[in-house]
């Protein structure tokens, strides 16, 4: 699979993940990477945060920064 983004601009780059907002597959120059909380266990009796990752396009990764 190619970056759409790199394909967009006339190039093809292998891509290294998947765009969590758009489905867009993105090389390692156009992933935006972000880290964020996710509760997990039982609700009651206090549930555990970890830290997961999300991949994100430049345009989505704009869109959740706002």
């Amino acid at each position: 699979m190619h970056c759409l983004d790199c394909h967009t601009h006339g190039t093809t780059s292998t891509a290294v993940g998947v765009c969590h907002g758009c489905g867009a597959a993105v090389c390692d120059t156009h992933a935006r990477v972000t880290v964020r909380s996710v509760r997990r266990g039982p609700m009651l009796g206090g549930p555990d945060e970890a830290q997961a990752r999300t991949v994100r396009c430049p345009k989505c990764a704009v869109v959740e920064a706002a």
